[in-house]
């Protein structure tokens, strides 16, 4: 069993799971107190000594799920399927295997072990025979899905399936010899045959569970390219607590490559003209290359986000997000509004990102539930809050820009361009249908040096990545 643990570890570690050797020696010394009798107990003990964010908790259910149903679960669906097939109660079947094993053994009939472990339903000896033919056959191996093919086939020869086919024939030939009544005979027959499909479905189900231990990450990416493209406005609820594990998960990744990006800005680039008159007396052979060093400052963000009930899904994304990645800022102001504005910040510093959120949008703060007034927003926030701005400040906006007929006061956005490094306006409706309407978005947009649609996790993380890179 300390090997099974050792390889779910591995497994964990795969897709993306801090597992270390700490976490290991924990979970053994938990395990030796708790048993490994109880599955549910299991699951729970390795949950608590090797998951450590909450993130992870949905991976590691679906991987465990995986992993400890494995083929002994597989052996005994196999058999639980051949008793309903042959219409017999639990006590029915088991009488009837009995009687089969002292009729194989009072038959003059050479059997292979595979054959003999097969007819008897002994599920330890097939449980180990097929994992002795796995290893055998290489199937951790397995990568992709259409290789399924020919690793069950591999499995299948190993496991002399072949061969099993003919032995069973023979031994229904030899039946008829065998002095028992037609009914017997028609029995035992049809039971053959049912076991010899299950040999062949427990190859398949093998090999389909080592592929999903495999191809989980590869799944899960999958599932993430999809939701990452669906439009904020149309998620269900599940989709909506799902895209929460989707935009930690990006933000990761991008926070990794921008880490990598800043690495290598640190080295510089080659300064061509003073490496060439470095080296002039080296007749321009370049013995001593400069380096153009630019030093490159973290970015301060101001966000503007319209917390209004129809655009509210997308602000609670891009604040996770913004906030998800804050280290690669030097500072981080966040506002709402819908017609009045608010400062959240230090929700942000007191409190979990996604508790800090929830608090932003339970109404204690501003009115959620007023009609939307960008113009009155924008006013408060440029008497109350305009000297935060300076030539640093990137201005993130994100708002829908229907304004109710109200005054737009789109000098706001002017004078906000003048005094920060960059304003960028982000409209979670499709193009089509900015400036009709109510929509101000042709108004705003002139004092933008970005204005993008975004309606999607995809597109606010090409956003993200290019404030983080500006």
């Amino acid at each position: 069993m300390d090997d099974k643990i050792i390889e779910f570890a591995h497994l964990l570690r795969e897709n993306g799971l801090k597992v270390s050797a700490a976490e290991n020696m924990d979970t053994f010394a938990a395990l030796g107190l708790v048993g490994i009798r109880d599955k549910q107990l299991l699951k729970d003990t390795l949950r608590a000594t090797f998951v450590k964010r909450q993130v992870d908790i949905s991976v590691y259910d679906e991987l465990f799920d995986m992993f400890f149903t494995g083929l002994g679960e597989v052996i005994k669906a196999a058999a639980a399927s051949t008793m309903q097939a042959m219409e017999m109660t639990e006590e029915e079947f088991q009488a009837f295997l009995e009687q089969l094993e002292d009729a194989l053994q009072n038959m003059d009939q050479e059997m292979s072990d595979l054959a003999r472990a097969l007819l008897t339903n002994n599920t330890g000896q097939l449980e180990k025979m097929l994992q002795e033919a796995a290893q055998q056959s290489n199937l951790q191996d397995i990568q992709r899905s259409f290789q399924e093919g020919q690793f069950a086939n591999a499995l299948a020869q190993m496991m002399g399936f072949g061969n099993i086919q003919q032995e069973l024939q023979n031994l229904k030939d030899a039946l008829q010899q065998a002095g028992l009544s037609p009914e017997q005979i028609e029995q035992l027959s049809q039971y053959i045959d049912q076991r010899l499909q299950d040999l062949a479905h427990m190859i398949r189900s093998y090999v389909r569970a080592e592929l999903e231990k495999k191809d989980s990450e590869l799944r899960d990416q999958q599932k993430m390219r999809s939701l990452a493209d669906k439009s904020f406005y149309y998620l269900s609820e599940d989709e909506i607590r799902k895209m929460k594990e989707a935009v930690t998960k990006l933000a990761q990744r991008l926070k990794h490559i921008i880490a990598i990006r800043r690495k290598r800005g640190k080295r510089g680039r080659l300064d061509l003209q003073r490496t060439l008159r470095k080296n002039l007396q080296y007749g321009g052979v370049p013995f001593h290359i400069i380096l153009d060093v630019k030093k490159k400052e973290k970015p301060q963000v101001v966000i503007l986000c319209d917390v209004s009930d129809s655009v509210r899904n997308v602000s609670r994304f891009m604040l996770q997000f913004v906030y998800s990645v804050q280290d690669l800022y030097s500072k981080v102001r966040s506002f709402i509004f819908v017609a009045d504005i608010g400062d959240v910040t230090k929700l942000f510093e007191d409190n979990e990102v996604h508790q800090a959120i929830d608090l932003a949008l339970r109404g204690n703060f501003i009115n959620i539930y007023a009609h939307s007034d960008f113009g009155r927003a924008f006013k408060t926030f440029h008497r109350d809050y305009l000297s935060i701005i300076n030539k640093r400040t990137t201005v993130l906006v994100l708002g829908d820009a229907r304004n109710n007929y109200n005054l737009p006061h789109d000098w706001v956005i002017r004078d906000l361009q003048q005094k920060a490094k960059q304003v960028i306006w982000l409209n979670p409706e499709s193009r089509l249908t900015w400036g009709f309407g109510d929509s101000e978005m042709d108004r705003y947009a002139p004092y933008c040096d970005l204005v993008e649609e975004c309606r999607n996790l995809n597109q606010l993380y090409r956003v993200i990545d290019h404030l983080v890179t500006a």
